[in-house]
């Protein structure tokens, strides 16, 4: 999808691109210029990482192991 760079080098990024990238109003991304290439990358906010985290660590995840020396 083209979008044109206005005067103020500011650029529109397409409504499926948004969707695609969960991007909403105030979310902040990282723009990475690579090999001629721009790149634009959310970034997380702490409250989206720490619920990945809780998710993934809940305690139907994490195995009960015991440690081999332990006799009982």
């Amino acid at each position: 999808m083209a979008v044109k760079v206005s005067s103020k080098y500011q650029v529109v990024i397409p409504e499926k691109v948004r969707e695609l990238l969960g991007l909403k109003p105030g979310v902040q991304v990282d723009v990475i210029a690579k090999g001629g290439l721009a790149y634009i990358v959310p970034i997380p906010s702490i409250e989206n990482l720490k619920q990945n985290f809780e998710k993934k660590l809940s305690n139907k995840n994490i195995r009960d192991k015991k440690d081999p020396r332990q006799k009982f």
